[in-house]
């Protein structure tokens, strides 16, 4: 329990850290990077013996302002071939974005891939939490994310947030169940918050005192792959 506290207790330090920095916060997505992650995905095309995975997400899974090679999806894919596990991640992440924004580029996203997916990571709603925005909106556009890709018949993997006790008990109340309810619910595999081990350390965080560094995407990657390999077994 003592590590439940203390990791909500990063949280609050995460959202107070947020509104201080909002300039720096990246900004709502727009039509231009929707084009340049589809055209991304339309030009990766894995190999015969390579799983196609894609990490569909906010600017935690973009790399924001991270070198190319260094954001979550790249080094995923490393991380999954030093585990023998043959894939190609695609970097499907655009920051700024809210459930809603994940949920009209979704089919666009889908149909500029060269094949369908084996595993779709889906990390939204960080961006919703820290905006306010209603949870239950959150819920329905997560909703309707998942709904879409199970008709597709692609298996996902949910990468979750929590909310910050800044945004008081009512908010959390309706917030947390989100994700654990909704993989339930699809069947969907559960990597229950994104930020673990991170939140916090400045250490392993950029100086917006937002998002992972180098080092912390290492760590990220760290506790996801295992996760994500488990995923991938016939």
């Amino acid at each position: 329990m003592a590590g439940r506290w203390t990791q909500y207790g990063m949280l609050a330090l995460f959202v107070q850290l947020a509104v201080a920095c909002s300039d720096k916060t990246p900004a709502p997505p727009s039509a231009d990077q929707n084009v340049v992650v589809a055209n991304e995905a339309q030009s990766t095309v894995p190999a015969a013996d390579q799983r196609l995975v894609v990490a569909f997400g906010d600017s935690l899974y973009a790399g924001y302002n991270l070198d190319q090679d260094k954001g979550l999806a790249p080094v995923l894919e490393k991380a999954l071939t030093a585990r023998g596990v043959k894939a190609r991640v695609v970097n499907a992440g655009v920051s700024g974005d809210t459930t809603a924004a994940g949920l009209a580029r979704l089919a666009f996203t889908l149909d500029g891939l060269p094949r369908k997916p084996d595993l779709m990571l889906v990390g939204l709603g960080g961006n919703d939490m820290l905006r306010g925005l209603s949870p239950a909106e959150t819920r329905s556009n997560l909703d309707a994310i998942l709904a879409q890709l199970q008709q597709r018949g692609i298996p996902v993997l949910l990468t979750g947030m929590l909310a910050s006790p800044n945004m008081g008990p009512d908010y959390a109340a309706a917030f947390n169940p989100i994700y654990p309810e909704l993989a339930r619910q699809y069947e969907a595999g559960l990597y229950p918050f994104m930020l673990d081990g991170v939140i916090g350390d400045r250490a392993l965080q950029l100086p917006d005192g937002i998002h992972p560094n180098d080092k912390g995407v290492t760590v990220i990657v760290g506790k996801l792959a295992p996760v994500v390999a488990g995923a991938l077994k016939p």
